[in-house]
């Protein structure tokens, strides 16, 4: 039997003094408008704004959705559902998140229900394919709530069978035969009988540590005394118990001895026997537990040890000038050089922001950063911070949201999707190494970039922001130019350190002279072996991942290619297999050409995989590891390759731009950066901005700590006006040149750019779809406005043929406005063609 939600609930009938009340509600759908249901009249009561409702949406789904209006006015044009239940008592999301989310669907072009999307944790997504799981802390003997029938019924079925088994929402309405079951399910949540989850891939596993405690009868002191006398001749055992003792005193704390200590921590010591401490539970001396933990436990004593540290007088001035132009600016950016100090700025003002009473946000582009940075922050701020990216389960990501709910997480660290957070009183947001290109989120919508959420969400909260980088974002320089931003700026690196030595070395002159080394210049290769010997420490920049870019069959020419895109498949060594880096498609690396039989198969270009390998032969004495895509997908897979660098068991780190990014080593002393020209030669008008950035933080990774720090660029054109500016860590110079080529080309900041892309799996269709979007754009906005459509350099991604049109406008907020309406509508046009109804348009907003 399927489970449809097609009844209308009975009603009785309305006294005079109720009113019917209608909710809009945020469906979890690209839906251009919200959605109008009915309230129950004796939940008049009950309805929140921000909290979540379960609604029926078309003939079989259920959903749950945000309310995010309250009324009385019915819809014109269709009859109101009833809502069919109320999750929560409390919002969820908070006034000043659905002021950011309308804001965001707005600007970026897209709806409503995709901002929600992607900004609850799936947990907090609830539909007609929801699970229902038992608690693991359920325990039926010591439950202290009474179970009504149905909800016995729903228990009942979720013991029997096999561990862990789990219901989907149409299993339980099935199960109790009737379509109102979700009162139930709500109940039991309430008594932690149950909880919810979305996927299978979500099922919920808390975090279970196994204790052990001493048996009640024995805490006091006289059977103790006989303990001690029957365990004399068992060594082992008596060893175990006095470690126990030693750690729980018992005769204190009679508490102390209920809570135990962890299993692992009584048998830390060598000389301590776990098959003993196993020997006393059987005999019923020690009791074995399981103990729930959070995730992120709470420092009830603040046993952490705190970081102290004293700002030195050039970051006390920086602090200084911060606070004082935070009375007149509410965004200032820090320009520091790499390796300055900031953080200990960072550190320093999150402190008294929450010394006030307000909430911190501290944003870092990639997690590997989280990685390093969190440590430090744990030592001063203790359970009052909450982590957040994408690498944490749905069940951690629910756990900081509740966290910032309630007020326990005063100040959360975390990537780009931390500004969905639901804050309600931020004092103050940091946006570190602002200028980074991992802020901006590609696919799906909404397409928008961390840091202007950021900057709107402070303005929407009345908080400050401060922006951190040594290479900020030339719109972002611009800003303090022309008076929008505050500037400080730190020209010295913390302490003693110096800034490094940068040197170019000549690619193509090497292999003239075959004096290359595989990849590596002689240069690079001797002043890594010196490095090697001085038992200091080296980073290699190669932005490629896998073994090689491609195979080539040398006597036909053959390039595999990949079957959903226009791209040919990399090689990865490792895996022996060809691979996409755009749909992840993979297949066995042939031994023989498919083309023409020969085994005269060759890999062409290098990657990351590929310099790790040749440093292992070529380096023997050398522990080299590699960071990126493919060696970080595992949860904790960053923190174990920082933690072994930080602890010099890796003397090369070989990594693409995530080693770029802000990470603090103190005894590196190299870094080579293995081939430049790739990062210059890009068709984008931010390739010299994105490569000089590169440059100078990836160089800003050696010397940190008072040694002298060398930079060894390999290069085949050194005469790139670039290479100067790098040198001479000149970003204003760098910057005065860019901003003139982006005032002659109009280009930001001076102008506003969206992108839209078309898709389609017939090639004809979409051209024809982009060519008359086209037509339309230049109706509305006019010829100069709209560039294209073209086709992009990778013309096929997943199957579908992309083109590609770029509207340049005014950025006056008067323009924008109508333009977006004109833009919208042109996009609506193209999709109300019958023949084009299964086109798809992409609308990116300030696209990097």
């Amino acid at each position: 039997m399927s489970l449809t939600f097609d009844f209308v609930q009975p009603q009785p009938e309305p006294a005079a003094d109720r009113v019917t009340l209608f909710a809009d509600v945020i469906l979890p759908l690209p839906l251009p408008r919200l959605y109008t249901y009915r309230v129950p009249f004796e939940l008049n009561d009950q309805v929140v704004i921000g909290g979540r409702v379960i609604v029926q949406f078309g003939a079989k789904k259920t959903l749950s959705c945000i309310v995010a209006a309250v009324h009385e006015t019915p819809p014109a044009h269709y009859q109101a559902k009833y809502i069919l239940e109320f999750i929560d008592d409390a919002p969820v999301v908070t006034q000043p998140q659905l002021k950011l989310f309308r804001w965001m669907a707005d600007y970026y072009l897209c709806t409503l229900g995709e901002v929600i999307n992607a900004a609850l944790p799936s947990a907090l997504k609830l539909s007609s394919e929801s699970r229902v799981q038992l608690h693991p802390a359920f325990d039926p003997g010591t439950n202290p709530y009474p179970l009504g029938e149905q909800e016995q019924k729903i228990v009942d079925t979720l013991t029997t069978g096999e561990e862990g088994k789990s219901l989907t929402f149409t299993e339980v309405g099935e199960l109790l035969g009737i379509a109102s079951f979700h009162k139930y399910i709500k109940s039991l949540m309430q008594k932690d009988v149950v909880f919810l989850f979305e996927h299978l891939q979500d099922k919920y596993s808390p975090k279970v540590v196994k204790k052990v405690r001493l048996a009640h009868h024995f805490v006091a002191e006289a059977a103790l005394e006989q303990l001690f006398a029957q365990l004399a001749a068992k060594p082992k055992q008596l060893d175990v118990l006095m470690r126990y003792l030693q750690r729980v005193p018992v005769y204190q704390n009679e508490h102390a001895n209920h809570k135990g200590m962890e299993k692992a921590a009584l048998t830390s010591a060598p000389h301590l026997s776990p098959s003993a401490v196993n020997t006393l539970i059987k005999n019923g001396i020690l009791e074995q537990f399981d103990q729930i933990v959070s995730r992120f436990p709470l420092d009830e004593d603040d046993a952490t040890a705190k970081l102290h540290f004293t700002l030195s007088e050039a970051q006390q001035e920086a602090r200084q000038d911060i606070m004082r132009q935070f009375q007149t600016q509410d965004i200032v950016l820090l320009h520091g050089v790499t390796g300055a100090g900031k953080t200990e700025i960072y550190i320093d003002l999150i402190r008294e922001a929450l010394d006030g009473g307000g909430q911190v946000l501290y944003l870092l582009p990639e997690i590997a950063l989280t990685a390093q940075i969190v440590t430090r922050l744990m030592r001063v701020f203790g359970s009052r911070l909450g982590v957040y990216h994408s690498k944490f389960s749905d069940n951690e990501r629910v756990e900081v949201w509740n966290g910032v709910l309630s007020g326990r997480f005063q100040v959360v660290i975390g990537v780009r999707s931390a500004v969905f957070l639901p804050f309600d009183s931020l004092a103050l947001v940091i946006v570190d190494e602002e200028h980074e290109s991992s802020y901006k989120q590609y696919d799906p919508a909404p397409r928008y970039n961390a840091r202007e959420v950021a900057l709107m969400m402070a303005n929407f909260q009345g908080a400050k922001t401060l922006l951190g980088s040594a290479t900020p974002a030339v719109e972002t320089y611009y800003q303090t130019r022309t008076g929008r931003y505050g500037l400080v700026t730190l020209t010295k690196r913390f302490g003693e350190a110096g800034l490094p030595e940068i040197e170019l070395v000549d690619t193509r002159k090497s292999r003239e002279q075959k004096t290359m080394h595989n990849h590596f210049t002689p240069e690079l290769m001797q002043a890594m072996e010196g490095k090697l010997a001085a038992q200091e420490q080296v980073i290699l920049f190669q932005n490629r991942r896998g073994y090689a870019p491609f195979i080539n069959c040398l006597d036909c020419g053959w390039i595999p290619k990949c079957q959903s895109c226009a791209v040919s498949l990399s090689y990865h060594k490792h895996a022996h297999e060809l691979r996409c880096h755009y749909c992840g498609y993979h297949e066995r690396m042939p031994v023989q050409c498919p083309a023409c039989g020969s085994r005269n198969l060759k890999t062409v270009g290098f990657g990351t995989e590929k310099l790790e390998d040749d440093l292992k032969v070529m380096l023997p004495q050398a522990n080299v590891q590699r960071m990126d895509l493919d060696t970080t997908r595992a949860k904790n897979a960053y923190q174990q390759i920082i933690a072994d660098f930080e602890k010099q068991s890796t003397n090369i780190l070989v990594g693409t731009q995530m080693v770029t990014k802000g990470l603090d080593f103190a005894n590196v002393s190299l870094v080579g950066i293995i081939n430049a020209d790739s990062i210059i030669h890009y068709p984008d008008f931010r390739a010299h901005e994105r490569a000089f950035q590169m440059f100078v933080q990836v160089s800003g990774r050696a010397g940190r700590k008072g040694k002298k720090g060398r930079v060894i660029i390999q290069t085949g054109d050194p005469a790139q006006v670039i290479f100067d500016k790098v040198i001479r860590n000149d970003y204003l110079d760098f910057y005065e040149y860019e901003i003139s080529q982006r005032r002659e080309h109009g280009y930001p900041p001076f102008m506003r750019i969206i992108r839209l892309t078309v898709k389609h799996m017939d090639q004809l269709v979409g051209e024809r779809a982009a060519i008359l979007l086209t037509q339309e754009l230049v109706n509305r906005l006019g010829r100069e406005a709209v560039l294209g459509p073209e086709a992009p350099y990778i013309f096929r991604i997943r199957n579908f043929y992309l083109q590609e049109i770029t509207i340049k406008l005014s950025r006056e907020h008067t323009v924008l406005r109508s333009a977006k309406a004109d833009i919208l509508e042109a996009m609506n046009l193209v999709r109300d063609q019958k023949e084009l109804k299964q086109v798809r348009i992409a609308a990116d907003v300030d696209p990097m």
